[in-house]
């Protein structure tokens, strides 16, 4: 099967994507660590007010997805997976892209994330959408594997130098 992104949808998560998210997780992401994005945690992460839930669909079928969680100053991408016969097509990148751009808009300073430290395939897609490599963190995954943490900032902290300043009277 040889598809393009451009036959692709993207569409916000809704709750029964829940599971289907939930079985990628397992198979794709947390293989070999346990599993502990099951059904239930996934559709709370849905349903959450800080947090955005990026589909990409074949018809009907989910070929990947985002989960990306939004503070004040700070985003975190807590999950991201496409399906393998949809991979090398653009997907993750123009899913990136996307939840880059809501944070640009949402005044977001920074995004961050963890992988695999072994993961060198996803290593290299992140330093490709302008991550860096941050810290090394020994035995993150279950006590067992250890991980990478990168970072891709956004928008310079020190915008909110002296420009910004109460009213003086």
């Amino acid at each position: 099967m040889h598809m393009s992104v451009a036959a692709i949808t993207f569409r916000l998560g809704r709750s029964q994507d829940s599971r289907a998210l939930a079985i990628m997780s397992r198979d794709q992401i947390e293989t070999g660590l346990g599993w502990k994005y099951h059904a239930e945690r996934v559709s709370r992460l849905i349903g959450a007010p800080d947090i955005v839930t990026l589909i990409a669909c074949d018809r009907e079928q989910v070929a990947g997805f985002a989960i990306m969680e939004f503070g004040d100053a700070h985003a975190h991408l807590v999950l991201m997976a496409v399906r393998p016969e949809y991979q090398r097509r653009g997907i993750g990148r123009h899913m990136i892209e996307w939840l880059l751009e809501s944070c640009v808009t949402a005044g977001i300073v920074s995004v961050h994330l963890e992988l695999r430290a072994l993961n060198k395939v996803a290593r290299a897609f992140y330093r490709a959408v302008g991550f860096s490599e941050t810290f090394f963190v020994a035995r993150y995954y279950s006590r067992r594997e250890s991980a990478i943490r990168m970072i891709r900032m956004l928008r310079s902290t020190a915008l909110l130098s002296a420009d910004w300043r109460t009213a003086r009277r």
